[in-house]
């Protein structure tokens, strides 16, 4: 087998991690001393047992008096019980010197020690003292408050097992047991290479063609997540020399590399030709029938992982945390990861392809009335922001090509800490919802956003799949916006006018000084004037179909899913013009040629409305200088339009 036939021959995702194991040494990489200060996040290596009771004595919980529990017995408010009160009062950090008989009591402070003989506490508020003596005026039982010597944790009682993660509260327990060193797991050391011409680091100024390195970025705090400790070795250009010297050094001095990009077999993929050459036993998988993430490269020399991600950001995480994570922990000594999952039904149709299993990323939203439907992300494998965003993912098997909206799926979550979003967002993007949102997280709601259009939204409101839907549908007979499109199901919240218009570099004299429909009709035919549509399903995809009347210009066909996309497209001269609203060309400091004013609203499920989120949500809309801060924006104010059937303002 050549090693292209190695690449073509596309194994399953069990079968390369099964080869990709069986490389390897999995055994935890050694034991190290580590001060208790620096033991968060590590995992113990050993049982550690208690040296010492805790408490280490018979201890007082309340401020009052030391007794014998007999001879508080039948003591009532009105008939008390007289004993005699010693003269010594106990301190805490100190030993006592009294030994309690039958008859006296001593008095003792919280923490204190409880003098021999003594079997319980009176609380001080149960007591008064006459002539030097103690009125009981309540009962106590034998143990009443007191910590006996031990109870918490005893003397050679195992309290941390082997393989525990250490959190505040572990640490907190070897504290109190006067632990200062710790043994623990040695943490992996993981190289982390970035390859290829087009990467810059963060920081650096950007240029056309060039990318900014989020996955150096993303794999170290995954390493470190994971249990490993990362170490980031730079960008490298596509030299083959240069890249196989940093990979000896890693090899060296790591116990796992990982190289980001270069897998595929394009002319500038070198990462696949260092890895290549490795002995003992060099490539086991090159090429896995899983999605995202085909060209993964699995590796080892001499039981080391070796692996080239896919430079694609959500390719390269996802394939880290299905192949790389697992082997960090064991190394690490953790055990492995429990994965949790919820039941929910797909929101959309998915079409898969054949031959691969896929794992679809998706956002979960909670359904009125219990349940979850779980909405695609569909950015891509090139997205930076997918697997960020995403709750959990769905695996599709891979001889499965078509999953039917409404089908019944198992969504596996992305680390235990993630919920679902106390708000969710489908519809029309918009710079003044992202305000808005913003200011809810500040209330501490979680929010989700998902930007699919005013059409989308509008489905998503009426079949109670989100709490919000951001729209500005016009409907032509009326020409009124958003309420005819609403029904009994739906509410509308009264939103802000805007200003849609076309943007254009200012120094572009085919735009400057024109009206918008103007400048529309003299380059509309022109092939050297580049336009960036918006995505289909979106209000101003509608706007600028009515206004085109079925002329598509060069670039039509490129579409855009947000208005910052469309400003950022024309910035960096990938097009000369596009429709966004004003506030988005002012902040890009672009021409701007008015179109239309429009309406965007918001639309709520009515089933949906008293839900907290919702409700903070619209009072922030009410809100007067929220209302000052959005017309700073350039989002207009506007009264609530009358209500009418099938709607109403919230």
């Amino acid at each position: 087998m050549t090693r292209q036939e190695q690449f073509l021959d596309v194994i399953d995702r069990d079968e390369a991690e099964r080869r990709f194991r069986n490389a390897l040494r999995l055994d935890p990489l050694g034991v190290e001393s580590i001060p208790l200060a620096d033991a968060l996040g590590r995992v113990t290596a050993s049982d550690l047992r208690a040296a010492i009771d805790v408490p280490s004595f018979d201890r007082s919980n309340f401020d009052g008096f030391a007794v014998r529990a007999e001879d508080t017995q039948g003591a009532r408010e009105e008939a008390p019980r007289r004993l005699r009160l010693l003269d010594e009062v106990i301190a805490t950090a100190v030993v006592p010197q009294t030994t309690l008989v039958p008859g006296t009591a001593v008095a003792i402070a919280t923490g204190g020690m409880v003098p021999r003989g003594a079997d319980a506490i009176l609380m001080v508020e149960h007591a008064d003292t006459e002539d030097g003596d103690l009125l009981v005026r309540r009962a106590v039982h034998a143990g009443f408050g007191v910590a006996f010597a031990g109870t918490d944790i005893s003397s050679g009682e195992t309290v941390l097992r082997r393989g525990t993660l250490l959190t505040s509260r572990e640490t907190g327990v070897l504290a109190a047991l006067g632990v200062a060193d710790v043994e623990v797991w040695r943490r992996p050391r993981v190289g982390i290479v970035s390859t290829g011409d087009e990467i810059i680091a963060p920081g650096e100024a950007m240029t056309p063609g060039m990318i900014y390195d989020s996955n150096a970025r993303i794999l170290a705090d995954a390493v470190r997540e994971a249990g490993g400790l990362p170490s980031e070795l730079g960008i490298v250009r596509d030299d083959l020399e240069q890249l196989q010297a940093i990979v000896t050094a890693a090899l060296s001095a790591c116990d796992v590399v990982l190289l980001s990009g270069g897998t595929s077999k394009g002319a500038g993929d070198l990462s696949y030709k260092v890895v290549r050459e490795l002995a003992d036993p060099g490539i086991v998988a090159h090429g896995v029938a899983l999605k995202p993430g085909k060209p993964i490269c699995l590796a080892a020399t001499d039981g080391k992982p070796v692996v080239i991600l896919p430079g694609f950001p959500t390719s390269a995480i996802f394939t880290f945390q299905e192949f790389v994570a697992p082997v960090i922990r064991l190394l690490a000594g953790q055990p492995a990861e429990r994965r949790v999952s919820k039941a929910a039904r797909l929101a959309v149709k998915v079409n898969s392809e054949i031959g691969r299993t896929e794992y679809l990323l998706v956002g979960l939203v909670e359904q009125q009335g219990g349940g979850l439907t779980a909405f695609p992300m569909g950015k891509g494998s090139g997205s930076v922001t997918t697997f960020s965003q995403a709750d959990g993912f769905v695996t599709i098997g891979r001889h499965e090509e078509i999953v039917e909206a409404g089908t019944n799926v198992e969504v596996t979550m992305l680390g235990r800490g993630v919920q679902v979003a106390d708000l969710v967002v489908i519809g029309s993007h918009c710079v003044g919802l992202d305000f808005l949102l913003g200011k809810l997280q500040e209330q501490g709601f979680q929010t989700k956003f998902l930007a699919v259009g005013s059409t989308a939204g509008l489905d998503a409101a009426r079949n109670g799949q989100c709490d919000l839907a951001g729209v500005h549908l016009l409907d032509p007979q009326t020409g009124t916006y958003n309420r005819p499109f609403l029904d009994e199901s739906l509410q509308l919240v009264a939103g802000y006018d805007r200003m849609q218009g076309v943007l254009f570099r200012p120094e572009d004299t085919r735009f400057a000084g024109r009206s918008a429909a103007d400048a529309i009709a003299a380059v509309a035919s022109d092939p050297a004037c580049q336009m960036v549509n918006r995505n289909q399903g979106s209000g101003t995809r509608v706007l600028v179909d009515r206004i085109l009347a079925g002329v598509q210009p060069a670039g039509y066909a490129v579409q855009s899913r947000n208005h910052t996309a469309v400003a950022a497209a024309i910035s960096q001269h990938r097009a000369d013009w596009g429709v966004a609203i004003e506030t988005v060309a002012n902040q890009a400091g672009l021409g701007f040629l008015p179109l239309q004013s429009e309406q965007y609203d918001f639309v709520v499920p009515r089933e949906r409305a008293g839900r907290p989120a919702v409700i903070a949500f619209c009072s922030l809309l009410a809100d007067e200088s929220i209302r000052a801060e959005l017309a700073e924006l350039g989002f207009r104010r506007r009264n609530p339009p009358p209500a009418s059937a099938g709607s109403a303002n919230a």
